[in-house]
């Protein structure tokens, strides 16, 4: 049987119907006088009017300036290069919003005499924007799980410290691991239908408890802040960002030290819930070096980006004062 004889041919207008509804833009560049012709759906996707005489440099003007240089070199090399080439790069719109596209095309397949060369553009901003948020998922995830092992060790040390056997020490060490577990489970979203967010209160309680000590040592932590409930959504970005802070503390702050105290209060402030992470002592209470590591950044964009709200360290003799100010109508949601 022959193969070839038995594949259907599409005509002219199967075609167009099969690249509009893929969404395919068509391109063709002259090379000799840098003239660029685009269809109505590359005009659309370029935010374009289509009257525009365009050229390659007017088109490039429209790339985003990280990407501009590149994209330049990768279509001028088209001319020397055999084969099919592709580029992602980013343009910028009329209304500022960033959008992906992909140009793709044969290098050094135009008309010999015209030196045309003939491509697509292909809009993949849902694409890239989901490689973007797999990238901040997974490095979220390392810093969690880097996180754990880090309050895991920190954990045994303080128990290590007051417990008088070691099957005092087992047993209190495996409850504040089941406590840190059942902490971080706050910070993973709840699925629609599946229980309820807590109070401020109990979230900051629950979160804390791991780190609370038994004996000579038990009550150096202190929570009083308002009766409130939250929502689904800031129950999990706020149990972050006090996961963070509890972190840090365990690493260098009043948690590290037998004597160390940490007073978590709130209050109502006009539209906004204020609360104080006031720690005394610690084996570093000056302000570190560098405060740009990637908890640092996770801190600051959960406060601001998805909280809508702030947050401001003040360090002071013997300790440091974090203030947060959320906006009480994120707080419900």
């Amino acid at each position: 049987m022959n193969h070839a004889q038995s594949q259907p041919e599409w005509n002219g207008d199967e075609l167009r119907r099969a690249i509009k509804s893929a969404g395919v833009a068509l391109w063709t560049w002259i090379v000799d006088d840098d003239t660029f012709v685009m269809d109505a759906k590359a005009y659309e996707l370029w935010d374009i009017a289509v009257e525009t005489d365009l050229t390659f440099e007017h088109l490039s003007a429209k790339v985003h300036p990280a990407d501009r240089d590149r994209v330049r070199a990768a279509f001028v090399a088209t001319r020397a290069i055999d084969g099919p080439f592709e580029i992602d790069f980013r343009i910028l719109t009329d209304t500022s919003d960033v959008r992906w596209i992909s140009a793709r095309g044969e290098g050094n397949e135009g008309d010999a005499a015209t030196k045309k060369m003939t491509g697509i553009f292909l809009d993949v901003t849902g694409r890239k924007q989901a490689e973007e948020g797999n990238e901040l998922l997974a490095g979220e995830m390392s810093h969690r799980v880097k996180n754990l092992l880090a309050l895991a060790s920190g954990l045994t040390n303080i128990t290590s410290r007051t417990a008088a056997t070691k099957e005092e020490m087992v047993q209190q060490l495996t409850e504040r691991l089941a406590a840190l577990g059942r902490a971080h489970e706050l910070v993973r979203p709840l699925p629609q239908g599946q229980g309820s967010a807590a109070l401020l209160g109990d979230l900051i309680t629950v979160l804390l408890a791991p780190y609370n000590d038994v004996g000579a040592f038990a009550g150096r932590i202190r929570v009083a802040v308002p009766r409130m409930g939250l929502g689904e959504k800031a129950a999990t970005n706020l149990a972050l960002a006090i996961h963070e802070l509890a972190t840090n503390s365990l690493k260098y702050g009043a948690l590290s030290d037998d004597a160390g105290l940490l007073d978590v209060s709130g209050s109502l402030v006009e539209d906004c819930v204020e609360i104080i992470w006031n720690e005394q002592g610690g084996i570093r209470n000056e302000r570190p070096a560098s405060a740009e590591g990637y908890g640092s950044k996770l801190l600051h964009r959960t406060i601001s980006g998805q909280l809508g709200g702030s947050i401001s360290h003040d360090w002071v003799d013997g300790g440091v004062v974090v203030t947060l100010r959320l906006k009480e109508s994120r707080l419900s949601a």
